[in-house]
């Protein structure tokens, strides 16, 4: 899997190959011009959750709103025909959500948001991908693992900074401080999703964005395609804040573990810094996202309160999929990325 990567984290990615009827379709439009879109009626899957055709198809729809895609007219990303489409396709994993997930009937008082989200935590009974990786993983298992996180390091923090303008006062300014680290402090090699690429290309990585989309399962996708529906719908802002808080409030310990796993392998220091910032940087950020972000949310909007949990909570899932899919090859002596059963990958 080894190649020069060039680290651009600003590249626009290329059109990847379709996994069914929905996106062999989807990607023969999108090659034209700006048109209106034909789409058949297609049955929703079984667990649309994991359905390859449908998180792909979503994903090509979200992924015109952030660098768009090779080949595909910018003119698309606000075409009424594809938002149509876009909405039936959320509608789907909208209902799976609620379905694995279901919203709380009784949300907390917004002086206790920070309690609810932490029990949230400690009631996540998925396995530990990190301790795994950790203790045992082999440096294949270790690439294969920067493989699936490139889907979302590699556009760190921009789902979340759709948040911005639909918050005021104290939560907003809350998330500016967040983001503001994120982003690098005003410097842009300080800026998390170029750490990442550096993390990439120490590992002998593809760092361009989307390099490895056609490498990723649905229960990859699904994790990004979460924070995408949250992030684009004003509807959802109380989820997206919900799944910012909740994502630095666990994000420390395995971010620790990681650089450890690194460390244990022989990698370098520009391998490790990634994961290394975000210990100390997301420590600090665990009190302000759980009690200024989401509990000054709930002050000023009580209504959000169950949907700040319901954010939260839906992504300790989705990252309870991936890590049991992931887990689950490993002991079966296979990738875990797609269209590669071998048991190793080529640094």
């Amino acid at each position: 899997m080894g190649v020069d990567g060039a680290g651009d984290t600003h590249g626009v990615p290329a059109l990847p190959s379709p996994r069914g009827e929905l996106t062999e379709l989807l990607l023969g439009e999108l090659r034209q011009p700006v048109h209106p879109l034909l789409v058949p009626d297609i049955a929703t899957p079984a667990d649309p959750l994991g359905d390859e055709d449908l998180q792909l198809a979503l994903y090509l729809c979200y992924e015109l709103h952030y660098h768009g895609v090779a080949g595909v007219a910018d003119e698309w990303e606000w075409e009424p025909t594809l938002l149509a489409l876009r909405r039936e396709l959320e509608a789907s994993f909208e209902a799976a959500l609620q379905a694995a997930v279901p919203v709380p009937d009784a949300p907390p008082q917004a002086a206790d948001m920070d309690l609810a989200l932490r029990a949230i935590v400690e009631a996540d009974d998925a396995p530990s991908l990190s301790r795994h990786l950790e203790r045992h993983a082999t440096r294949e298992q270790v690439i294969e693992f920067v493989v699936h996180r490139s889907a979302y390091q590699l556009k760190e923090a921009d789902p979340h900074s759709w948040a911005l303008p639909r918050l005021h006062g104290p939560p907003k300014a809350a998330l500016v401080e967040i983001q503001h680290d994120e982003y690098g402090n005003g410097r842009a090699d300080r800026i998390h999703s170029q750490m990442f690429a550096d993390t990439m290309q120490e590992l002998g990585l593809d760092a361009r964005y989307g390099a490895y989309v056609d490498r990723l399962p649905a229960v990859t996708l699904a994790t990004v395609n979460l924070m995408s529906l949250f992030g684009l719908h004003r509807r959802w802002r109380g989820a997206i804040v919900g799944h910012l808080a909740l994502f630095e409030m666990e994000s420390s310990l395995p971010n620790r573990r990681y650089a450890d796993a690194l460390r244990r392998l022989g990698c370098s220091e520009r391998a490790t810094a990634f994961f290394d910032e975000h210990v100390e940087v997301d420590a600090i950020h665990e009190n302000i996202a759980a009690v200024d972000l989401a509990g000054g949310l709930a002050r000023q909007q009580p209504q959000l309160a169950r949907d700040i949990l319901w954010g939260a909570a839906t992504s300790i899932e989705l990252d309870a999929r991936f890590a049991r899919h992931v887990l689950g090859a490993w002991e079966d002596g296979v990738s875990s990325l797609r269209d590669e059963r071998s048991a190793a990958l080529e640094a």
